[in-house]
């Protein structure tokens, strides 16, 4: 597994970009965190819900990522929700946690929390991840 989540962190320029970080609890159990900047607004004050959203993801794709590396196989989201509770603000410090609803051969159900500095839940997502050969994807199979 850590060969194939090394080379995710590597590669991932777009959580980079975003400022995101992450840390793997258990198999499919992360938490990701990201601190709110003027480049994650949307509005004077508030974050865009884009950003929200796609720390969801990460979160939850990373989390389903833990449970198929070892088989050397990767993810691709399908499908997701998120739905956001309350406004997020500048200067705000995120942290999403996902856990494994359901996880069959190919097809996994993922959910993630993401609360605020305070530790308010300000959105909650759910996602259907497809597994799939890591080569396909680039990665270096060993």
């Amino acid at each position: 597994m850590k060969d194939i989540v090394s080379q995710y962190i590597d590669k991932n320029q777009f959580g980079y970009f975003l400022g995101m970080d992450f840390h793997i609890i258990s198999p499919g159990q992360v938490e990701y965190s990201l601190k709110i900047k003027d480049n994650h607004l949307a509005t004077p004050l508030n974050v865009h819900g884009g950003c929200i959203s796609a720390l969801a993801d990460a979160c939850m794709g990373v989390g389903a990522l833990t449970l198929v590396a070892e088989r050397a196989q990767v993810v691709t989201t399908l499908e997701f929700k998120v739905s956001f509770l309350q406004p997020v603000y500048n200067g705000d410090k995120l942290v999403a946690l996902s856990r494994v609803k359901k996880s069959g051969a190919t097809i996994l159900f993922m959910e993630a929390e993401i609360t605020n500095k305070e530790g308010e839940l300000v959105a909650h997502a759910t996602g259907t991840f497809k597994a799939y050969d890591a080569r396909k994807a680039g990665y270096l199979v060993s």
